[in-house]
């Protein structure tokens, strides 16, 4: 198996998760980003307790190209502390994950 993982983060609108989800898989960051939402998503911002509405996004990638994806997302995201959370993905079907390996960029050692 590959090592693939699934990445999680949120931003407030459709347009900038269409933005960021184009950038990382034209950059071969990701195989494929899907956007989910809108959610609400409740949590403690600087000592209160917040309600905001937002847009998910999943992104699969592979762990050996993890850091440069998440470099990218912390250059490009809109908010102050994103949400970047690396789920591994224990299985998979074969056929998918080579799909996967095969879209996505080889990793930059020198970033490594």
């Amino acid at each position: 198996m590959s090592d693939p993982l699934v990445v999680l983060t949120t931003v407030e609108s459709r347009e900038q998760a269409e933005t960021i989800a184009r950038m990382l898989v034209e950059r071969q960051l990701a195989g494929c980003v899907q956007i989910v939402g809108p959610i609400t998503s409740v949590y403690r911002w600087q000592g209160a307790v917040e309600t905001a509405g937002e847009m998910l996004l999943l992104i699969k990638t592979r762990s050996s190209i993890y850091p440069d994806l998440e470099r990218t997302l912390i250059d490009i995201h809109p908010y102050q502390t994103p949400e970047i959370i690396a789920l591994p993905v224990e299985a998979g079907f074969e056929g998918y994950l080579s799909w996967l390996v095969d879209s996505t960029a080889q990793p930059n050692p020198t970033l490594e």
